[in-house]
């Protein structure tokens, strides 16, 4: 027997990921946020959803500056991405009710960062018995619900 993983969603990345040129997260910061898959904008940064994630309802809190170094940073904008990560904490458990979390900054391409030059903290779910092994033995990612679904979930929920 074959096995299958649908995610049908994910084609429309694919194929628009060749087009897309420049900053990731400065183009997100810019669109509307269900074109950016913006969950919540702050006075200096931002949360969204990772378009890749490695769990329902991965996030990332970024500046909207455009800065690569975290020792850049300033402090407003970084203690305002740990605000933002906590209400996402909170949100997540609202929503997901996950049994743990990951937190984790990726700083420079050898330390896994798929965007080296602007910097943000990712915001990973968990639960016991999670298929966050799949991308290790397989290269394969399990997404049991659609991004915009995610969004709209997180945004029910979200502190105000």
């Amino acid at each position: 027997m074959t096995e299958r993983l649908w995610a049908p969603w994910r084609l429309e990345y694919i194929r628009a990921a060749d087009e897309q040129t420049g900053c990731v997260f400065c183009r997100a910061a810019s669109l509307a946020d269900e074109d950016g898959l913006v969950v919540h904008r702050g006075k200096l940064a931002f949360v969204l959803l990772n378009k890749f994630p490695y769990a329902s309802g991965h996030l990332l809190v970024a500046p909207y500056r455009h800065v690569g170094d975290f020792g850049e940073l300033g402090d407003e904008e970084a203690l305002e991405i740990h605000r933002l990560a906590s209400q996402g904490l909170g949100a997540l458990a609202g929503s997901f009710q996950p049994q743990g979390y990951n937190l984790g900054w990726n700083l420079g391409r050898i330390a896994g960062a798929g965007v080296v030059d602007h910097v943000h903290l990712h915001v990973v779910p968990r639960w016991a018995g999670d298929t966050n092994f799949m991308p290790v033995l397989a290269d394969v990612k399990v997404m049991p619900e659609h991004l915009e679904a995610t969004r709209q979930r997180l945004l029910g929920v979200w502190p105000s």
